[in-house]
């Protein structure tokens, strides 16, 4: 939990600071006002009763109140504005953090636990902020202030109030032994109903058109009823806290009265107003006392949660960042140009390489193309240029620079990737296409030339606001085919120096791929292009065709070349035409 609170800045600490201050002056006016009771009970005891002094004793006793009003109020403020900005900056750092993450260190974590963290933990240590400034730090400074108002005059009522401080004490640590390893599992089975509804939504038509979603709900039951059990234990527990403290309270009260009731007996007369006096006091800080240990309940409560989510959040901000950040942001010498020299690459967790000595040289303006059975490497192999993993062993090097020395900002500038699923962000068609920054401005004649090239301009101007018409999240009110052509575009506004397309024409009819990929060979000259394919249309008239087969690079030529020469590409490029049309291509 200390570890979490290093994320306070200075502007917190100060705000706590200010806090601390108020609550001490608060703590002394509530303290003030048994001395004044204290006070007016002797003056009433007196032969010459002076109604203005008992007037002026209580006078100090409502400022004190209302002084302690207006500071608890101030306290209130401050540390609600405290733990929203705390919890403000600490998503921001976790979300941070999570966009360094590369694929598989998300995969690490999950998704949905991603989500869980950034949300419900921080809401936990915002609460734990929140009602910790008022009564983490009230209660011991109310506590000790108390006990040494009440030492030392009377041991048989002070021990009294020892004693049900000890009941408190046993009571709260008991049941945090207890509750603690619970609220870790709560935490796990809020990741888990997340998973589990993620799952829901987007397999929504698939749920449907298998009639599967008695089987849903079975698997949303189990996980719910699990963390209900959870939290109803956990409840129970606390629910304990009550009538101990209750029980406590009421006794400490009766304890005071009756050892007070036979301490007055016993004494002399004039001893009499002073035990009586003494008796109104030990009522007045032993409830004190007990309020302290009362809030320090409620705090106890909240703790064990937000100590869990703590830890949750700090696992996060601790890992290691796999990917570092190259320094290289200059110019080079030569443009689009992509090398692998002797790559080999394997998932961190896996026994066996999924590529294995990878070597080939694609020019400025090149256009190659990567081909393979499914499982055979080619969008991994794809991946390494933007880092989205990097090599195992040998280099990936672009314009003659290794990918790891570049910045990534840099390298992604250089870069126009369009990945194997369309992703379409929430927003306009025009946002979508203007998405990120490249280091160019990009104006609406850029959205709609791109659009030309990627053939998506006739029904993107034939919805309602054209360019401006609203895409919802995952651009589930447009088609398959039209997300892939805005995905596309995308690309093609950056103007990178490499297109990369991750088997991104799959969704497009044979007619609109042929015309894409003839408008975009006029549209790009200069640029390099790598595409990731199945169809042996989609590639046949690139420069260079790479084949892969089970990691390893089987063959590398023209469409002609390979037919002659490559006994897997032939057996793929027969499965897809006929003889006849693979001569007359």
């Amino acid at each position: 939990m200390i570890k979490i609170l290093k994320n306070l800045t200075k502007k917190d600490v100060l705000c706590a600071f200010i806090c601390l201050i108020l609550i001490v002056i608060q703590v002394h006016l509530d303290l003030k006002l048994p001395d004044y009771m204290s006070s007016i009970t002797s003056l009433i005891q007196t032969d010459n009763i002076n109604l203005s002094s008992i007037l002026k004793e209580g006078s100090y006793m409502l400022l004190c109140a209302f002084g302690s009003l207006t500071t608890a109020i101030i306290v209130g403020f401050f540390a609600s504005r405290l733990a929203a900005n705390f919890s403000f900056n600490l998503r921001g750092k976790i979300f941070k953090k999570v966009t360094d993450f590369n694929i598989e260190e998300i995969k690490e974590f999950s998704t949905s636990s991603l989500i869980t963290r950034t949300t419900n933990d921080v809401t936990q240590i915002e609460m734990l902020i929140s009602m910790g400034l008022q009564m983490l730090i009230k209660a011991p400074i109310m506590a000790f202030f108390a006990i040494s108002k009440i030492l030392g005059k009377s041991v048989e009522l002070s021990m009294l109030t020892g004693a049900c401080v000890i009941v408190l004490l046993i009571t709260i640590i008991f049941l945090m032994i207890i509750v603690i390893p619970r609220f870790e599992r709560v935490q796990k089975l809020i990741d888990k109903i997340n998973c589990v509804m993620r799952e829901n939504l987007t397999g929504i038509r698939v749920i449907r058109a298998f009639n599967a979603e008695k089987f849903q709900t079975d698997r949303f039951d189990l996980v719910n009823t699990d963390l209900t059990n959870n939290q109803l234990f956990n409840q129970k527990c606390f629910a304990i806290l009550n009538p101990v403290m209750n029980l406590v309270m009421h006794t400490l009260t009766l304890g005071i009265y009756f050892i007070g009731a036979i301490l007055i007996e016993k004494a002399f007369l004039l001893d009499k107003i002073t035990i009586f006096s003494n008796v109104i006091v030990f009522s007045s800080y032993g409830m004190q006392v007990i309020m302290s240990f009362l809030m320090l309940a409620m705090i106890f409560m909240i703790w064990p949660r937000a100590k869990v989510s703590a830890n949750r959040i700090n696992e996060v901000l601790d890992h290691s960042i796999s990917i570092k950040d190259g320094d290289f942001k200059g110019n080079t010498n030569e443009s689009g140009c992509v090398e692998f020299k002797n790559v080999s690459f394997k998932y961190p967790d896996a026994d066996e390489y999924l590529l294995k000595n990878i070597s080939f040289k694609v020019n400025k303006g090149e256009t190659v193309a990567f081909i393979g059975s499914t499982g055979s490497g080619k969008s991994s192999l794809i991946n390494l240029i933007p880092r989205f993993y990097d090599a195992t062993l040998g280099e990936v090097l672009i314009d003659n620079i290794n990918v790891k020395d570049y910045k990534q900002e840099t390298l992604h500038n250089k870069i126009g990737y369009v990945s194997q699923k369309a992703v379409i962000f929430t927003g306009s068609v025009s946002d979508n296409i203007k998405y990120g920054d490249c280091g160019k401005k990009i104006t609406n004649k850029d959205v709609l030339e791109s659009l030309k090239v990627a053939q998506g301009y006739d029904f993107v101007t034939k919805m309602e606001k054209g360019i401006n018409s609203h895409l919802s999240y995952g651009g589930t009110n447009i088609s398959g085919g039209q997300k892939q052509r805005i995905s596309i575009a995308r690309a093609i506004c950056k103007k990178p120096e490499i297109y990369i397309f991750d088997d991104s024409f799959s969704a497009l009819d044979y007619k609109t791929d042929l015309t894409l990929r003839k408008e975009l060979k006029k549209y790009v000259l200069d640029a390099t292009v790598l595409i990731v394919a199945q169809r042996i249309g989609t590639i046949i008239n690139a420069d260079k065709i790479i084949v892969l087969d089970k990691g390893e690079c089987v063959g590398i030529g023209t469409h002609k070349e390979l037919l002659k020469n490559c006994q897997v590409y032939k057996e793929i490029a027969l499965s897809q035409l006929t003889k006849e049309e693979l001569e007359n291509a």
